[in-house]
């Protein structure tokens, strides 16, 4: 038998927000699972946040939804690790999500293959046809997604909150576990719990996408400087997590659709 949809409205939301902002992540992980069942998912890209929230959803729920996406340009390192994790968390249900082959062809005949290298609304194209997009689809159907988003990661995430209203993607529930832990925490976490951690994070990275947009950073280097180092002023976001149809994104959306549909 489905389940059936579980749906709030901003009101509702923001008095649960209230109420979890100060538990612990363990806490607003087990509201989640208890109130959303095999409606909620895990989307990651195996970053030691998702990871840690993957290790505290899997021991609460084992066969927990995780969703992740091969973009068609990730380092080797990336597919060998997930093989680490899948064997690590072995009843996690896996989705292993891939771009539109039409779109990524129609994209690179009429853009070329790094695109991405020519301007930021091209980057933002290439995030939307391999990424974006497949993780849109994994959305469809759900009532809530768990986050490794912290808000110390970055300006445009320094507002969310452990609970909210996702209006980019038809109002489900986002679920930012670990909002307001710092990266010290995630790692204290990771260590002292014998997380797996990606390999690339040994050689000086700090976020790691697609190979041909991600490098180590430097140690005065923001986390995220080593993501589209190349662009100035751009924000360091895919469009996935921001909200790209409002605020400093409006122009890149624009230019996103135009590309689309031209």
């Amino acid at each position: 038998m489905l389940q059936e949809r579980i749906a709030f409205d901003d009101l509702e939301i923001g008095e649960i927000a209230l109420d979890l902002d100060d538990q612990e992540p363990e806490d607003v992980i087990a509201w989640g699972l208890e109130t959303f069942g095999d409606r909620v998912a895990i989307i990651t890209a195996l970053q030691p946040d998702g990871m840690v929230v993957l290790d505290m959803a899997y021991h609460m729920k084992p066969d927990i939804r995780v969703v992740t996406v091969d973009t068609g340009r990730l380092p080797a390192a990336t597919f060998a690790f997930l093989d680490e994790v899948r064997a690590h968390y072995p009843q996690a249900q896996w989705d292993v999500l891939t771009p539109d082959e039409r779109e990524v062809e129609a994209m690179v005949r009429r853009n070329g293959a790094d695109l991405f290298r020519q301007s930021v609304p091209l980057r933002l194209l290439c995030c939307q046809i391999r990424k974006v997009r497949p993780l849109l689809r994994a959305l469809d159907g759900l009532d809530a997604w768990f986050t490794g988003l912290r808000r110390d990661q970055w300006a445009s995430r320094a507002a969310i909150r452990k609970v909210e209203l996702d209006h980019d993607h038809d109002g489900i529930v986002k679920l930012n576990a670990l909002a307001d832990w710092s990266k010290e925490e995630t790692w204290e976490y990771v260590e002292s719990q014998g997380v797996p951690v990606h390999p690339l994070f040994a050689q000086g990275y700090t976020s790691i996408g697609c190979e041909p947009c991600t490098r180590p950073v430097q140690a005065d280097e923001d986390d995220r400087a080593g993501r589209w180092w190349w662009e100035v002023n751009a924000p360091k976001e895919c469009g996935m997590h921001c909200p790209i149809e409002t605020g400093g994104f409006e122009h890149e959306v624009h230019a996103i659709l135009g590309e689309v549909h031209g």
